[in-house]
C-alpha cells in the first residue's frame, strides 16, 4: 500500500488559506466565481511552487515567502501622480477602484461589478498546474479596471492604471480589450509605502491593426512581495511593445505570457531590472508564434548590487505552422558587487522549419578601462560609475516613442543609482 503524506504547510500557506476562509463572504461574486475561487485555493492547498518546478526552478517561492501579512481594509492609500502630466488616471487603493473621470473612446467599468454578476467567471482560474500566481489571484481578487477600447479610437495620452498599496493584501484585475485600428499607450504603475503582499494579473487582447504600448513600472518598497502577470493575445497586423521596469520590492515575480496569434503580429519586449540590497526578483516570459509572418524581438538590460538575485527566463514557442517567424531575445546583465547574483535562461522550442530565430545572454562588470576613461578626465568615480550604468540601460529607454514617457523614466534611474550606486 502506498501512503502519501502532505508536507506539513509553511506559515506563509496556512496563512493565505486561512486568509481564504476569512474572507470568502466579503468577497464578491456569484455561484459560478465562487466555484473558480474554490477551485483557486485547493490548488494552492497542494503547496506554493518549489524550485522543483521547472517554471519556478530560480525562484522557490516557498522558501521564500516567509511571512504574508493579513488584510488591512481600514488603510488609506493615496492615488500618486501619474507618470506624465495630464494622463488618465484609474486608481485602485488598497484593492478598490476609485470612481474616475470619462475617457473618450474608451468605456471603462470596475470589475467588482463584472465579479458580481457572474460575467467575470471565465477569466478566472490559474492557466496551468504552475500557475501559482494566476490560481491566487482568483482566489483573492475583489477589484479591478476592465476597459473597452472601440475601433479606431486614438488616444493622444496615456492611461495610467494605478495599483497603490498602504499594507496588508491588495489582489488586482486590470482586463483591456483593444478593438482594430486603436493606437494607445497604457502606463500601469504598482507601487505603495506597506508591508504588503500583492498580486497583479493582466488580461490584454488586441485587434486587428492596433498599435499598443505598454509601460509596467514597479516601485514598491522593499518590505513588499509583489507577484504580477501580463498576458496578452496579438491579433492580425497589430504590434504590442511591452515596456518592464522593476526598481522595488522584496520578493517579486513579473511573468509575461503572450500569444502571437494574428498573421503579421510583432511583439517588442524591453525591461529594465535594477536590484539591491537582498531583493530577488524574477522576470519570466512565455512566448507563442502561432501562425506565419510574426516577429518579436525581447531586451531585457539588468544591474545588480549589493547582495540581490535577479533571474531571466524567456521561452519562445514557434509553433509547427508559424512559418516566416522572426524572433530574437537578449539578457544583458551588469555586476556592480561581488555578492550579487543573476541567473538566466533563454530558450528556444522550434517547430517550424523556415524561420529566423535566436537568444543570447551576458554578464559582465564596468569596463575598467571604461571607467578610467572618464576619471582620467576629471569625472569622480561614483559619478562615472553612474554615467555608465545609466549609459547601458538609457539605450533600452530610448526606443519607447514618447519623450515623456523617456524622460520620467530617465529619472527614476538617476534617483536609484543616487540611493543605492
Amino acid at each position: 500500500m502506498n501512503i502519501q503524506i502532505q508536507p506539513q504547510r509553511t506559515a506563509a500557506e496556512a496563512a493565505l488559506v486561512d486568509a481564504f476562509g476569512e474572507r470568502l463572504s466579503l468577497l464578491p461574486g456569484n455561484g459560478e466565481v465562487m466555484l473558480k475561487r474554490d477551485a483557486a485555493i485547493e490548488a494552492l492547498k497542494a503547496g506554493l511552487p518549489t524550485r522543483r518546478i521547472e517554471t519556478w526552478h530560480y525562484t522557490d517561492l516557498r522558501r521564500l515567502l516567509t511571512t504574508v501579512p493579513a488584510f488591512e481594509p481600514t488603510a488609506e492609500a493615496k492615488a500618486v501622480a501619474p507618470l506624465v502630466e495630464g494622463s488618465s488616471v484609474l486608481a485602485l487603493l488598497n484593492g478598490t477602484a476609485v470612481k474616475a473621470a470619462a475617457i473618450d473612446g474608451v468605456k471603462v467599468s470596475p470589475v467588482s461589478e463584472k465579479l458580481g454578476d457572474g460575467t467575470y467567471a471565465p477569466a478566472l482560474g490559474p492557466q496551468g498546474a504552475d500557475d501559482a500566481i494566476g490560481a491566487l489571484n482568483s482566489a483573492f481578487v475583489a477589484d479591478g479596471w476592465l476597459l473597452d477600447i472601440a475601433d479606431g479610437t486614438v488616444l493622444d495620452k496615456p492611461v495610467e492604471l494605478q495599483n497603490v498599496q498602504a499594507g496588508g493584501q491588495v489582489h488586482a484585475r486590470l482586463a483591456v480589450k483593444v478593438g482594430a485600428g486603436v493606437t494607445a499607450t497604457v502606463v500601469e504603475r504598482q507601487t505603495g509605502t506597506g508591508a504588503a503582499f500583492v498580486s497583479s494579473v493582466d488580461n490584454v487582447t488586441i485587434g486587428e491593426g492596433s498599435d499598443i504600448t505598454w509601460v509596467i513600472v514597479q516601485e514598491q518598497p522593499e518590505t513588499a512581495t509583489y507577484l504580477g502577470q501580463f498576458n496578452a493575445w496579438i491579433g492580425k497586423d497589430a504590434r504590442l511593445t511591452l515596456f518592464v521596469m522593476n526598481a522595488g520590492g522584496k520578493l517579486v515575480r513579473q511573468e509575461i505570457r503572450v500569444v502571437a496569434k494574428g498573421e503579421g503580429s510583432d511583439f517588442q519586449l524591453r525591461g529594465v531590472n535594477l536590484l539591491a540590497g537582498d531583493t530577488h526578483t524574477d522576470v519570466t516570459m512565455v512566448l507563442d508564434h502561432a501562425v506565419p509572418h510574426t516577429g518579436s524581438r525581447e531586451i531585457v538590460r539588468n544591474v545588480v548590487t549589493g547582495k540581490a538575485h535577479g533571474v531571466f527566463q524567456g521561452r519562445i514557442n514557434v509553433h509547427q505552422k508559424a512559418q516566416k517567424t522572426d524572433a530574437k531575445m537578449a539578457c544583458n546583465t551588469l555586476l556592480l558587487s561581488d555578492d550579487g547574483e543573476f541567473s538566466t535562461k533563454p530558450e528556444l522550442e522550434i517547430f517550424a522549419d523556415d524561420v529566423q530565430c535566436g537568444h543570447g545572454a551576458t554578464v559582465t562588470e564596468i569596463h575598467r578601462d571604461h571607467l578610467f576613461y572618464l576619471m582620467a578626465r576629471g569625472i569622480e568615480e561614483k559619478t562615472a560609475r553612474g554615467l555608465l550604468v545609466r549609459a547601458f540601460l538609457a539605450e533600452v529607454i530610448e526606443e519607447l516613442e514618447d519623450e515623456a514617457i523617456v524622460e520620467a523614466l530617465e529619472a527614476r534611474l538617476i534617483d536609484w543609482f543616487a540611493a543605492h550606486g
